[in-house]
């Protein structure tokens, strides 16, 4: 058993403890207060002065899939643009347990992330969550049942395609071209039921079957969307077709806050400081975390990127200084995307029996002169840098 003592604790679910304990045993928080009685055979790590968070997670990520390090002229592994709808593609086939993002990411906070195509197409294959830790394979760290339907709508796709004289080339085109994908999709999964009841053979569709889940509400879709037209069609889509759907960027959110708030919409936002490359991205600012904590939306908050994720808590910061609450921006780290994950009845918050993902900074974890000192991944240090070692 480690004792984490005389830390201030950061456990969103129960506000900050001042000179707290933390218990951790066999991968798993057994304690968290500030009267726990430490074990006598317990290795005790003294952290006066230090704050320990919940692990960070980032749900929005591209890990090991961009072609990273870039070459000049070189390709990734993100973007199966071969054709407009890929649901049958999966990042796990692309993520690399061996990537150079890893070390760095975990070295600031983080313990467990989300990484995905990209959004090329307007189906792009399906996502899945993994720890930051090392494995000989990537089943030793990805978290199985956490895949997730990548979907897009905005320039990107009709770019992509648009130029090649192929749909869709309008916005229109794009919502068509989902649509008309999930309608194919809910009649292959009627018939292919209806098949299974009545106990008849039914001839499967390699590129339909991954949508059967989604169709189904069983598989969450991650809409890629900035603009708030777009965010909007995202939801009249879901909606249409009862899906379980989270937007993804939402960097036009705070024009409609209200309406997000009111269908209490999965939001992931960000990134946060996007410099105006496309059109869609040009009212991207740093203020829209606050706004829509203000609207009464609760969002999960990314960088939408590979090693540049560790910059993400710094970020969050600057949003802070823009008017978002302490309180808002730990839970966009933590629990809320844990829950976009369904992930939260294991991580996310400090809390006995969920596991030991833990971060320890020198300073507050969200200001730009703290550094994250250890980083703490189902109960075993992955990165160290603490001068008292247990």
């Amino acid at each position: 058993m480690i004792a984490l003592t005389n830390c201030k604790a950061v456990t969103v679910s129960d506000g900050i403890l001042d000179h707290a304990t933390i218990l951790v045993e066999d991968g798993v928080i057994k304690a968290v207060g500030t009267d726990v009685e430490i074990p006598l055979d317990a290795a005790v790590l003294d952290l006066t002065g230090k704050w320990v968070t919940p692990g960070f997670i980032d749900a929005h990520t591209h890990f090991s899939a961009m072609g990273e390090p870039r070459a000049r002229g070189g390709g990734d592994d993100g973007n199966e643009v071969t054709g407009p709808v890929t649901a049958h593609v999966r990042i796990v086939d692309a993520l690399d347990p061996f990537g150079i993002a890893f070390t760095p990411v975990r070295s600031a906070g983080f313990t467990t992330c989300y990484t995905m195509p990209g959004s090329a197409n307007v189906i792009g294959g399906t996502g899945i969550a993994f720890k930051l830790k090392d494995g000989h394979c990537i089943e030793d760290i990805i978290i199985p049942g956490t895949e997730m339907m990548k979907m897009a709508l905005g320039e990107n796709p009709k770019g992509a395609y648009g130029s090649q004289k192929k749909a869709p080339m309008t916005r229109m085109g794009t919502g068509a071209v989902l649509r008309e994908t999930l309608f194919k999709a809910r009649q292959y999964a009627d018939e292919k039921a209806a098949a299974e009841a009545e106990g008849k053979p039914f001839k499967c569709d390699f590129k339909l079957e991954p949508l059967v889940p989604v169709v189904r509400g069983e598989m969450c879709c991650r809409i890629h969307c900035h603009r708030a037209d777009d965010i909007l069609t995202a939801v009249r889509i879901g909606e249409e077709f009862g899906l379980d759907f989270s937007v993804e960027h939402v960097t036009e959110g705070y024009k409609i806050a209200d309406i997000l708030a009111e269908k209490q919409v999965k939001c992931v936002v960000g990134p946060m400081r996007m410099i105006p490359s496309k059109m869609e991205i040009w009212n991207c600012t740093i203020e829209n975390p606050a706004r829509l904590e203000a609207a009464g939306v609760e969002f999960a908050l990314t960088a939408d990127a590979e090693t540049a994720t560790r910059w993400l808590p710094e970020e969050v910061g600057v949003a802070m200084a823009y008017g978002l609450s302490e309180a808002a921006a730990f839970r966009a780290l933590t629990i809320n995307p844990a829950r976009i994950l369904g992930l939260d009845h294991r991580m996310g918050t400090l809390e006995p029996g969920k596991d030991a993902d833990l971060a320890i900074f020198d300073g507050h974890p969200l200001h730009n002169l703290t550094r994250c000192r250890a980083t703490m991944i189902d109960g075993q240090f992955w990165f160290n840098e603490l001068t008292e070692q247990a």
